[in-house]
């Protein structure tokens, strides 16, 4: 993955996994919440990974670097849940996985775009 436009695309699409994921882990998980709830639930739960999406799409290298701190929460999220509650260990391994892979993208696009001189 050489380009630019590669790294970007790459993290959109995970960015956008990664949504829907944490959606699907809220909707599909047993629990007191009605149908419409667990929708709205997963909804909230997914607001950090909406904020940058503008940026992300518009390939600016600030919203890229500042993303990078959208996705440490759902990193938390799947060591915590893989450890304590074993009835949703599939669906913290793939949030796991997920936010990592992302984290590494978004840092890819930055390192493939970094300016000549060094620091930005």
């Amino acid at each position: 993955m050489g380009s630019a436009t590669a790294w970007q695309r790459l993290a959109l699409v995970l960015l956008g996994a990664l949504i829907a994921l944490v959606i699907l882990w809220q909707c599909f998980t047993p629990g007191d919440l009605g149908p419409w709830h667990r929708v709205l639930l997963g909804a909230l739960l997914t607001l950090p990974l909406w904020a940058p999406l503008h940026g992300l799409i518009r390939g600016q290298r600030r919203t890229f670097a500042w993303a990078t701190l959208c996705v440490i929460p759902y990193f938390v999220i799947g060591v915590t849940e893989a450890i304590a509650n074993p009835a949703t260990r599939s669906w913290s391994a793939s949030c796991l996985a997920l936010a990592l892979v992302l984290f590494v993208s978004l840092i890819g696009y930055l390192r493939i775009t970094r300016p000549a001189g060094g620091a930005a």
